[in-house]
């Protein structure tokens, strides 16, 4: 999936750990080593080994380019996640801030709340969790619920 993003920075395949890039927007979260962490737990509680995970913070419209190239979906999305490996887990995240922001006025919560809902979700996903029947989208909802619990602090991203 590097190759949709042009001029993406070429990196060493043996590179592990979690990194946080933006592609058409400026964003980058205040404290990502806490992420990181968050993430990182979240994915060995579920029984998962990672070894890669890149998470791309964009505009809508670049989201919407990916969604209508890769997986012919019309339509605006506030992540999308694009497993590459299951064992150890290689993902690549892409995350609209433009739709997480608007997501969040609608919810009346803050931008970060949602944010880490957002991100949370992307990551259940490469664990095994589905969001298309009733009872899948019950379970992972609860799921975001346990691991946003587990982030402790009111730090701003």
């Amino acid at each position: 999936m590097a190759d949709l993003i042009p001029d993406w920075p070429e990196t060493e395949e043996d590179e592990t750990g979690i990194f946080f890039t933006s592609n058409d927007v400026a964003f980058e979260p205040s404290d990502p080593e806490r992420l990181i962490h968050w993430i990182l737990h979240t994915i060995e509680a579920e029984g998962h080994e990672l070894h890669r995970m890149d998470i791309i913070f964009c505009s809508d419209a670049f989201l919407l380019e990916i969604n209508r190239d890769h997986l012919d979906h019309d339509y605006y999305t506030d992540i999308i996640t694009f497993p590459l490996n299951d064992h150890p887990l290689i993902a690549e995240i892409y995350i609209s801030t433009d739709r997480v922001q608007e997501n969040a006025a609608g919810l009346h919560i803050p931008f970060e709340e949602e944010l880490l809902r957002v991100m949370i979700h992307g990551v259940l996903h490469l664990c095994g969790y589905d969001d298309h029947e009733e009872e899948d989208i019950r379970v992972i909802r609860s799921k975001e619920e346990m691991y946003l619990g587990k982030l402790s602090g009111g730090r701003e991203l």
